[in-house]
């Protein structure tokens, strides 16, 4: 029960600055007020509604809220989150598009563990919605799993993914956003030589860390300068009495979002003063641009202990994907068994968390696979964000995503427009196919 009290210190920071808003609000808003013409009543006012909303989004899991799309009947279709596999620590599930015939493509989003809930890709669920069958790995908040269910680190995820893949079939187009990249391509290497039949039919690898060591950056930096037992005294709580977890060591979410928000300090500070004085004009709205934001960014959920660190460990300060070393229950996973999987990979050039050349560096590793069955897409201007939910995932890379799944999967696809230079490939000296 080592760090039980600190993890509930924090809960009761949040709790009482959630409470310090609310109570600022009521006060600021109380009918006496307006009759001191005094625009600090406002000010507080405003601060209470920032502050109070705030704080209780830290803890609320955000809902999909995907209403319905359009199908090409030119008709709103409601969608249905169908739970498809339940797990303790995470679910496969699927949105149905009611009323509608079957698309043809089959997509497995695999969503990150890494802090935020898979709602994050929301809006990428959203933009694939219209073209295609859509599951999503929907992980679990840590400190709502009893200690009973045992551990969960990488080799566990990773045969989780490896279920949901069997699950789903071979005719499944993979893609995987960030930190479950190279645990994804681990999966399907898995899949190559346990159940060949099982292998998804694309896979799609979005800003991943395959290779930490091909290009710097803060988190990389991070990762060799601090020891595991450093991260371990610094990073690690135990779950509260507050929560079904409790006694589970995990990494908080709120000391995540502490590291999210230290990170861009200043941003963060002008975009929670600008909103202040919004809404003390009254021109701010509840589903605004900076509610819709934060809503999703504050909303953080715990991840356990030994995924966390076995994440740091195993791939950032090890390199064990890079290296071709992967074990996953006792058995060592070879990157070269994939074969038949056409593999893409995108990067943004202006990605800090996993800088361009990270990602890339899973097709040199893919010994076995033809060079007619690789291709990369490197997106200028984008970052980290923009790659899979932003502008340039939209406009470009989208199209480009599903075209790559229409050419190996033998779907005729139909003409897209896109911006102006969509591909934007880098050209690669091994002969890879950019599609």
């Amino acid at each position: 029960m080592k760090y039980m009290a600190t993890y509930d210190l924090m809960e009761s920071m949040r709790l009482t600055n959630q409470w310090l808003g609310a109570t600022a609000q009521a006060i600021g808003a109380h009918p006496a007020m307006a009759m001191t013409p005094n625009p600090m009543f406002k000010m507080l006012d405003a601060w209470g509604q920032v502050t109070e909303r705030s704080f209780a989004r830290m803890v609320a899991k955000p809902d999909w809220n995907i209403p319905s799309v359009v199908g090409e009947d030119g008709r709103d279709h409601l969608i249905e989150v169908e739970t498809v596999i339940e797990r303790p620590f995470g679910d496969l599930i699927k949105f149905n598009v009611t009323d509608r015939p079957l698309k043809p493509r089959k997509i497995l989003l695999v969503a990150p563990m890494s802090g935020h809930y898979a709602t994050l890709l929301r809006s990428t669920v959203m933009s694939l919605l219209p073209d295609a069958e859509v599951y999503v790995t929907d992980w679990h908040n840590a400190r709502d799993i009893p200690v009973s269910e045992g551990k969960f680190d990488i080799e566990d995820y990773t045969l989780y993914l490896v279920e949901f893949m069997r699950q789903m079939g071979p005719d499944t187009h993979v893609i995987a956003v960030c930190q479950p990249a190279p645990l994804a391509l681990a999966a399907t290497a898995y899949l190559a030589e346990e159940d060949p039949s099982a292998q998804p039919s694309t896979l799609t690898l979005i800003g991943g860390p395959i290779d930490p060591d091909a290009a710097a950056t803060d988190v990389t930096d991070f990762g060799r300068r601090v020891t595991m037992g450093q991260l371990e005294e610094m990073a690690i709580q135990r779950v509260g009495f507050k929560y079904n977890g409790v006694g589970r060591m995990v990494y908080p979410g709120l000391l995540q979002l502490q590291s999210f928000m230290s990170m861009n300090a200043e941003t963060h500070g002008r975009a929670f003063f600008e909103q202040i004085l919004r809404v003390s004009k009254g021109e701010a709205a509840d589903h605004d641009r900076h509610n819709k934001f934060y809503d999703e960014y504050l909303a953080v959920m715990d991840m356990t202990a030994e995924f966390y660190l076995s994440t740091v460990e195993r791939i950032f300060k090890n390199g064990e994907i890079a290296k071709n070393e992967f074990v996953v229950g006792r058995k060592t996973v070879d990157i070269g068994k994939i074969t038949s999987v056409a593999v893409k990979t995108v990067e943004g050039s202006n990605d800090d968390i996993s800088a361009p050349g990270q990602c890339v560096a899973a097709l040199d590793m893919l010994t076995g696979l033809p060079d007619s069955k690789k291709a990369s897409h490197l997106e200028d201007g984008a970052g980290h964000y923009g790659i899979f939910a932003g502008k340039s995932w939209r406009n470009n890379i989208r199209p480009l995503v599903l075209d790559f799944i229409d050419a190996n999967s033998g779907i005729k696809s139909k003409p897209r427009k896109r911006a102006k230079n969509p591909a934007n490939v880098t050209p690669i000296k091994t002969g890879r196919v950019a599609i």
